[in-house]
């Protein structure tokens, strides 16, 4: 009930933040989650806390303040589609710390840009993939799961919760496609990219965690554990999803 109970709290905070909120008031509250986050990266890897937390949201402010942000997008979208799923694949190890220190501001960073630049409703309805699937995976994994998908990394997971996540997240699309008038496909297609995407984010996280032979990135959140534990997936889909937000908008 507790971890029901600081989920409900924390999206009500959310929903609020995000269409109540100047635009400025958005960008603070953005940089605050930023600032949780890049603290508990900052611990996982070894470094000042305090000064890793400060410089993500400098670089955060900073970028937000010029209006750089497509470079930003494209990088970071590389960086999980590509970088992310090699380094999975080779080991993310406790040497790798100044490196998982460096990755750190392109997993966190390009998150916080994309949540401000993208409109309230769709930041959530981008978020929202990630939750369903997570739901969809969960469960389908309890009830089926007998396939790991990463036993070293996080033996939790299988490949059965995998499909029973994109299932969720396809029905997820094809309603919301109904819904907004856009194309099935290509929301269907959208859908199955960010699902992919939010699994890597979800291993790379338990991989930094793991080096650091820790269980929860922190401890802020009753029931959930620390900030990381609960924005994994959505840092790795959020800037993805402002590149392709747009082609959701006009899909013609």
């Amino acid at each position: 009930m507790r971890r029901v109970g600081t989920a409900a709290v924390l999206l009500a905070m959310l929903v609020a933040g995000l269409f109540f909120l100047p635009r400025a008031g958005v960008a603070a509250l953005i940089a605050l989650i930023l600032g949780i986050g890049g603290f508990e990266w900052a611990r996982l890897c070894g470094f000042n806390a305090h000064l890793y937390a400060g410089g993500t949201v400098a670089a955060f402010a900073v970028l937000f303040w010029l209006g750089i942000s497509h470079p930003v997008f494209l990088l970071a979208s590389a960086f999980w589609i590509v970088a992310v799923p090699a380094w999975l694949w080779l080991g993310v190890k406790p040497a790798h710390r100044v490196a998982l220190a460096a990755a750190g501001f392109v997993v966190l960073v390009p998150a916080a840009l994309a949540m401000a630049v993208l409109g309230p409703g769709e930041a959530l309805l981008v978020l929202a993939v990630a939750w369903i699937a997570d739901t969809g995976a969960y469960f389908a994994g309890r009830r089926w799961g007998r396939r790991k998908l990463a036993p070293a990394i996080s033996p939790g997971k299988t490949w059965e919760g995998v499909a029973g996540g994109v299932i969720a997240a396809a029905a997820y699309a094809i309603i919301l496609s109904i819904l907004v008038g856009g194309g099935v496909k290509v929301f269907l297609g959208a859908a199955a990219l960010l699902v992919m995407v939010s699994i890597v984010g979800d291993l790379f996280e338990s991989a930094a965690k793991r080096q650091a032979g820790v269980k929860d990135s922190g401890a802020i959140l009753p029931g959930h554990g620390g900030m990381l534990d609960r924005i994994d997936s959505a840092t790795a889909i959020l800037p993805l999803a402002a590149l392709v937000v747009p082609f959701l908008r006009n899909p013609s």
